[in-house]
């Protein structure tokens, strides 16, 4: 790729990496922290920002999730299987997060003035880019058989490992991506096939369910055959950034930032009781 996408031009980045604050980081509070960056990066208080972050042992639902049929049961069997259940506020359907999962949000300015699918298509080229000494066969479009399907999957070979959703608050854009780096990618496509054959059943429904097949569905490690961890992805994003920038700054939530993100993480809290109330 020789030229990069006019969104990840710009000349100042702020990085934060919440990839290594463990089990205890809750999603509840990472998709606040998202929304309280679109808000100072919308406002111009911040630059674009670049959010990394690691779950341990969650599954995050859409909110047509938390219609199935049988929810209750089949959130009872995410929960014997050792994960933790969430709704997400931004689009799309359930995803298995764990340690070997890294997500990636870009925040960007002016959402009220660019395309949304200018967003989508910045990501798919960072990631493009990000891995372009591994492969050139990264390709977008949807794998109807994995989980949480979209136009903006990313796969190699018809096998997904990564796909993309964006949440646009205020005049800022998070746009999220989740990257299987390590790990067994059909193993947590199994996990979300029986999710959906417990809640649903045989039932008709309005909204159309994912007829998961795990077996498209697998890790970078697994589709290059290389031993890439979430930390040396971790620095291979930092140095990307530096490179295209040149000034990177490492400041942590401030001033009204910190109180955004505890509103926020109210409401989310707030939005779970309320999806989830039956169980």
């Amino acid at each position: 790729m020789s030229e990069i996408h006019p969104l990840l031009k710009t000349e100042q980045y702020r990085f934060i990496d919440q990839s290594t604050l463990g089990p205890e980081f809750s999603a509840l509070q990472s998709f606040a922290m998202d929304d309280a960056l679109c808000m100072s990066v919308g406002q111009g208080t911040s630059p674009t920002t670049a959010r990394l972050w690691v779950h341990h042992n969650t599954v995050v639902l859409g909110i047509p999730d938390a219609r199935l049929p049988y929810i209750a049961e089949s959130v009872e069997y995410l929960k014997t299987q050792g994960y933790q259940v969430i709704v997400r506020n931004s689009g799309g359907l359930g995803v298995v997060l764990d340690e070997g999962v890294l997500n990636l949000s870009l925040i960007f300015p002016d959402s009220k003035t660019v395309n949304i699918h200018e967003g989508y298509d910045a990501m798919v080229a960072f990631v493009r880019y990000l891995f372009k000494d591994y492969t050139d066969r990264i390709e977008a479009y949807e794998i109807t058989q994995s989980y949480c399907p979209g136009t903006y999957d990313l796969s190699i070979d018809g096998k997904k490992f990564a796909g993309i959703s964006q949440r646009r608050v205020k005049n800022g854009s998070a746009v999220q991506v989740y990257l299987d780096i390590t790990g067994n990618g059909s193993a947590r496509g199994r996990i979300m096939r029986d999710f959906y054959k417990i809640g649903k059943r045989d039932e008709m429904t309005r909204f159309h369910y994912p007829d998961i097949d795990p077996e498209v569905m697998a890790s970078l490690n697994e589709l290059l055959d290389t031993d890439l961890t979430v930390s040396k992805v971790r620095d291979m994003m930092l140095m990307t950034l530096h490179e295209w920038s040149g000034d990177i700054s490492m400041q942590q939530l401030d001033g009204a930032e910190i109180e955004w993100f505890h509103k926020r993480f109210e409401q989310m809290i707030e939005r779970n009781k309320k999806a989830l109330e039956s169980l």
